[in-house]
């Protein structure tokens, strides 16, 4: 056990939150994006991470809200699936992740509520679920993390991973494999940002076809929840797009299906407090793929559908019943 640390259930002596892990062990492009300040072994499956969340974050609300977006919990735990397995499970830095599925529950009441500079986050982590490819290197795994601000548990989240080296991810991938960047938006008409609980246009991620497919001639501020398609404002977009992605990255679906959610229910299902997505396969940028919602009470059911099949889906939960 490392000396830092006072036993296994008591609270880390010496998690640092004074400097980021190195970005390439998160796989990040920006230091700015790198949450992890410090990640420390407690045994065999269990670790113990200090996260900075700050206030200049690109996914902070700038409308006077004052708790992050529950996405964070989703990022934080991105970085500790990457992190871990390359620091301690001998995973060779150029692996590629693939997320198989993802959840996380967070507690309105106790979640952390942003001051000055950034909120300090602590996180026990728990690894399951270890699989070993035929050449012996960890293929796989499961991590459910608990995060704590100021003493308080306000989230909890989980989800599983597969690793592939380069060899193998080109060649599932085929002629699509490599660092493209994400392609120049498609020209489609967008909702307004408020409408979807988000600070600026460049935050969009969803929008409709212009012309007879899209809306044809009802009214431009009417939308048909039928015609929501997953197409980012900003392909550059500091959080969303930090490096070059040959597929539609797992946080953009979420975030996508966050913004349709709030669409179809006229804004009453915004902020969810609980999500789970499952990821069949690679959605790809082209084409476009539609986003089904169906709001009910305190869930939404959420499925993406592109070249006649369905790449991912799952179900976000809100604290209160939608009203009608």
């Amino acid at each position: 056990m490392d000396a830092r640390i006072r036993g296994t259930g008591a609270e880390p002596r010496g998690l640092s939150w004074s400097r980021t892990v190195p970005r390439e062990l998160v796989h990040r492009a920006s230091v700015a994006e790198v949450l992890l300040t410090d990640v420390l072994r407690v045994d065999a499956t269990r670790f113990l991470a200090a996260a900075c969340w700050s206030r200049s974050h690109p996914t902070f609300p700038v409308d006077g809200h004052a708790v992050h977006h529950p996405l964070m919990v989703v990022e934080t735990l991105r970085q500790l699936g990457i992190f871990i397995p390359l620091r301690y499970l001998g995973v060779p830095v150029d692996t590629r992740m693939l997320i198989t599925d993802v959840f996380f529950t967070t507690d309105p009441g106790a979640q952390p509520r942003a001051s000055h500079g950034a909120t300090q986050v602590t996180c026990r982590v728990r690894v399951t679920g270890l699989r070993a490819g035929s050449d012996g290197a960890t293929a796989g795994l499961r991590l459910h993390a608990e995060f704590q601000a100021g003493g308080a548990v306000f989230a909890t989240a989980g989800g599983g991973a597969r690793f592939l080296s380069p060899e193998r991810y080109a060649a599932l991938r085929g002629p699509l494999a490599g660092t493209c960047q994400p392609p120049a938006s498609a020209g489609l008409l967008r909702p307004d940002p408020a409408r979807l609980g988000v600070s600026h246009a460049r935050d969009v991620v969803i929008g409709r076809a212009a012309g007879p497919g899209g809306n044809g001639g009802r009214r431009r501020d009417r939308w048909d929840p039928r015609e929501v398609l997953v197409d980012a404002a900003d392909p550059w977009h500091p959080f969303f797009f930090d490096h070059a992605t040959d597929h539609v990255p797992g946080m953009v679906l979420l975030e996508a299906a966050r913004q349709a959610a709030a669409l179809a229910s006229d804004g009453a299902l915004s902020r969810p407090t609980g999500v789970r997505l499952t990821a069949l396969r690679f959605t790809e940028f082209a084409p476009p793929a539609r986003i089904v919602c169906v709001p009910h009470h305190r869930t939404c059911v959420f499925r993406f559908e592109q070249d006649d099949a369905c790449p991912a889906f799952g179900v976000l939960h809100y604290p209160s019943p939608l009203r009608a």
